[in-house]
């Protein structure tokens, strides 16, 4: 068939398309068909077009380049009988397969390390690669990169247990009453349907009552402590104090806006505050409702000895982490509830529903609000509206409250079953913080021939992922493991646990 009528494009316009961004200027005079069919042989060769991909409709793809039909089809055509593409009927047409190279390849221009290490898309590492020195700001990007058979990382909750029935009846609630203009830019603060009922659920749940004007919706944890960072370092504060051991990834967000965060102690009572005031800290990062990772609750003379501090000008960050995860003691109320005017607190969802939501939220000061508020705005101009609206509903129609009571009952069962494998292959290890949260904290015993993080490197050789203790302390502690429970099976649980028990004083 002569295609030389369709090989003739009128050139008094240009035409193109967003797909592989086709310009039929680039085509040479009476060759447009060679032309397309190169350029689909050149995208299915560099991976632009993998395998599984579908070329565009031949009439859509036609119409865009202002040529005929023809001219697709015969390109088309032509990728088929080469094997590349198929014919999938109402699927279309559809990559089947990579050609072998029939040019020379590209010089191949490597990045330098910093720019390498930016790019990578999900780092995976080995136990010597992740262990075998200190962790710096990618380690849990690579730890959780990393496959292992058995996940004892602390921090999740059953992701499994996440209430998409539940999700997906107050999404089509939201979607039903939702207003045009509720698509559009909202307030950087966050709904109002979520603040309001973040301050309801705090005031049900934590003690605290806050007017909804005072609730910022964050981007999780992460974000508050960044904003808070932002804004202590603009009032000219450059040091806060941490709890030790303490969150590493906590200390870490910290530290990258702030000058120093120098450790405070930790005992059986909580932070220790006479420490706290020998650092000259004007401000200090606290968990004080389930202490990270040690599990202690802040006691009560200690409780009232920090509020005094905090009385005398100093400043209390206080991450609520795993304040609802509760099991075998009362619950307490959160600092923020007896102490306002000194106390910045920041909550999630994290651990309640999922991680991947994003979605927190923080009560700072009234002196801070201006600056911390500015900090969100330059970062993001608010978290998206849509979560946030079915977030709302799920937590007024007390859906998150009956997922919440499914969760502790859940936790317990593995909580337990992560305690009585430890007490049948690691007998001689001493557990911490049982009586609430997600995880516990296992101190070892004396003489078992290897550093946690040598133990924590053999059994990721084994496939099972953990947190050695030392990676959250930096002064003098015990070497110890961080387990987390929440998100294994019983049987998963019980295993990764006898792995542990086999390599304590034989790791490698």
């Amino acid at each position: 068939m002569n295609r030389s009528k369709g090989d003739a494009p009128d050139r008094s316009k240009e035409a193109g398309a967003d797909f592989l961004q086709l310009d039929t200027a680039d085509a040479p005079p009476g060759g447009l068909t060679d032309w397309l069919a190169r350029r689909l042989r050149e995208a299915v060769a560099d991976g632009r077009l993998p395998p599984g991909s579908r070329l565009p409709a031949g009439r859509v793809l036609a119409a865009e380049l202002g040529v005929s039909r023809g001219v697709v089809t015969d390109a088309y055509r032509r990728l088929a009988e080469e094997g590349q593409v198929a014919g999938r009927g109402r699927g279309g047409t559809v990559v089947v397969a990579v050609p072998a190279p029939t040019v020379p390849a590209a010089p191949v221009v490597r990045a330098a390390p910093a720019a390498a290490a930016r790019a990578a898309p999900r780092p995976v590492a080995d136990g010597p690669a992740l262990f075998g020195a200190a962790p710096g700001p990618e380690v849990f990007d690579l730890l959780r990169g990393t496959p292992a058979r058995i996940d004892l990382t602390p921090g999740v909750p059953d992701l499994a247990a996440f209430p998409r029935a539940a999700w997906l009846r107050a999404e089509r609630a939201v979607l039903d009453g939702l207003a045009a203009h509720d698509l559009g830019y909202g307030d950087v603060r966050g709904t109002p349907a979520l603040r309001r009922a973040v301050a309801h659920w705090l005031a049900r749940n934590r003690g605290i009552r806050a007017d909804p004007d005072e609730v910022l919706v964050t981007a999780g944890t992460a974000q508050a402590l960044a904003l808070l960072g932002r804004a202590l370092r603009q009032a000219g504060i450059t040091e806060v104090a941490v709890e030790d051991p303490g969150s590493l990834g906590a200390r870490q967000h910290l530290a990258h806006w702030l000058a120093a965060t120098p450790p405070v102690p930790v005992d059986a009572e909580g932070i220790r505050v006479d420490a706290l005031r020998a650092t000259g800290a004007p401000a200090v990062l606290l968990t004080p409702a389930h202490q990270y990772p040690t599990g202690v609750v802040l006691g009560g003379d200690r409780r009232r000895e920090l509020l005094r501090w905090a009385g005398e000008g100093g400043l209390v960050i206080e991450d609520d982490y795993d304040a609802e995860h509760r099991y075998d003691r009362p619950p307490l109320p959160a600092l923020r509830a007896v102490l306002p005017d000194r106390v910045c607190y920041a909550g999630s969802v994290s651990k309640l529903l999922a991680p991947a939501l994003r979605t927190g939220w923080l009560l700072v000061p009234d002196r801070l609000r201006d600056a911390v508020l500015d900090a969100k705005r330059f970062a993001d101009l608010g978290n998206p509206a849509l979560p946030q609206l079915v977030l709302a509903r799920l937590m007024e129609t007390g859906e998150l409250e009956r997922h919440l009571r499914l969760l502790r009952r859940r936790h317990r069962r593995r909580r337990d079953a992560m305690t009585a494998a430890i007490r049948a292959h690691l007998p001689g290890a001493t557990v911490h913080g049982a009586a609430a949260g997600l995880h516990l904290m296992l101190t070892l015993p004396e003489g078992m021939g290897c550093t946690d993080t040598e133990l924590a490197a053999a059994a990721l050789a084994r496939g099972v992922k953990t947190h050695p203790l030392s990676w959250h302390a930096r002064l003098p502690y015990r070497p110890g493991l961080v387990l987390g429970y929440a998100a294994g099976s019983p049987p998963e649980i019980a295993e990764g646990i006898a792995v542990l028990g086999g390599l304590v004083g034989r790791p490698g």
